[in-house]
């Protein structure tokens, strides 16, 4: 979980337990309705309130085993039901509603002799609504440990990135025109280098150094992007027309132990990999499990494709280059995406006849500068196909664009 996630789940447990404090206080003050012997009151509050977090540490328990089989079953780098917001939520909420209880109990106990109807209304409700969101809860663990909704809540994660990081068309004409205008590099550049432990790069807040860099009159040219993991000494930066310190390039930057979905187009095709990679070890040998796995990756593949995927250079408002940052290739996603899987697909009939119509069908579907890498896998697997299993093997489907 990155770095701003962790603050808002941290503070929706205080903002919870100090409402939850507040309204026990208060709301036995008000004597609206029907009054009701503080005694019994004080029993029900007190039993809703331990009744609540011990039934939500049972649950929260049993999630660990949802974490642990997902983790074995697909990859370890998958922690969508981790980082669900669901999670943190019906904890913090079901905080509340336990700290409500016990102060609204405690407050009743020491100055009252009756009370409002009003009191324990609200805890019934309360608890109601704290028994929904673990039925919620349990609903999308559930959901997480099977193949069809991991491997859509990758894909639906990727698109709405590819959404935001990738919003033009793919113009040959326009990438050519960008590769033959760029600079030579800077004589007279500065290394910044990462002084702090080894971490993951999560996110990088590149308009604020682009305005940093426009007030100070440099360019920063990053040598990493969202993604990598950066250790002691390791150069994370170039600085070109004067001195930046390491800590206003950290302050842009967010880190954390582990990828995220933020800015980080990679990681999805990883992800995808990994799945079709366990399925098809010999401890696992479930051929059907990575054909699903390449069914997404050809979709995120083909959506690429027609993009354009050269977004790593952001200038000012004078148009001058500011801030650039090493982006993910097409080469680079074909590699990331294909290349593993590929290989350990010869073991298994079915998973390499899937790659080769995969790679068949983004042939005949993507514009002709980018089938080059394609084109090289599809030779390969289909004379592999071919000269494994003689016996099955059938030509590459034709696919009209």
């Amino acid at each position: 979980m990155s770095g701003s996630r962790a603050v808002r789940r941290d503070l929706a447990q205080l903002v919870c337990a100090v409402a939850g404090v507040a309204l026990g206080v208060l709301l036995p003050r008000f004597s609206l309705g029907p009054q009701l012997d503080a005694g019994p009151v004080v029993t029900l509050l007190f039993t809703v309130g331990f009744g609540v977090i011990s039934l939500v540490s049972i649950i929260y328990s049993m999630l660990f085993l949802v974490i642990q089989f997902s983790a074995s079953t697909f990859t370890p780098r998958l922690g969508l039901f981790r980082d669900d917001p669901i999670v943190w939520r019906a904890f913090a909420f079901t905080v509340g509603v336990f700290v409500f209880s016990i102060t609204s109990g405690l407050a009743i106990g020491a100055r009252r002799t009756t009370v409002s109807t009003l009191v324990p209304g609200t805890a019934m409700v309360l608890t109601l609504v704290a028994l929904a969101l673990m039925r919620a809860l349990q609903a999308r663990a559930f959901r997480s440990i099977q193949l069809g909704h991991s491997l859509t809540a990758i894909a639906t994660r990727a698109h709405r990135m590819f959404d935001t990081l990738y919003a033009r068309p793919y113009d040959p004409d326009r990438a050519a025109a960008a590769v033959a205008a760029a600079p030579p590099p800077a004589a007279s550049t500065t290394a910044v280098l990462w002084s702090g432990p080894a971490v993951v790069v999560q996110r990088m807040d590149v308009r604020a150094l682009v305005g940093l860099a426009e007030q100070r009159g440099y360019s920063v040219a990053f040598l990493v992007s969202p993604g990598a993991t950066v250790s002691r000494g390791m150069p994370l930066a170039e600085v070109t027309g004067g001195e930046l310190p390491e800590a206003a390039l950290r302050g842009a930057l967010e880190t954390g132990v582990e990828r995220t979905f933020d800015q980080d187009p990679d990681l999805p095709f990883r992800l995808l990999a990994d799945i079709g990679l366990r399925a098809l070890s010999p401890a696992v040998n479930d051929p059907a499990t990575a054909v699903e796995s390449m069914d997404r990756i050809e979709d995120l593949l083909t959506r690429l494709a027609c993009l354009e995927l050269d977004t790593g250079r952001f200038t000012d408002g004078g148009g001058r280059l500011r801030v650039t940052v090493p982006v993910p290739d097409w080469e680079g996603y074909v590699r990331t995406a294909v290349d593993e899987l590929l290989f350990c697909a010869t073991g298994s009939p079915m998973a390499l006849r899937r790659m080769r119509d995969l790679l068949s069908g983004l042939a005949e579907r993507i514009p002709e500068e980018r089938c080059g890498i394609v084109r090289e896998r599809l030779l390969w697997a289909d004379r592999t196909g071919s000269e494994r299993y003689p016996l099955i093997w059938t030509a590459a489907p034709r696919r009209s664009r």
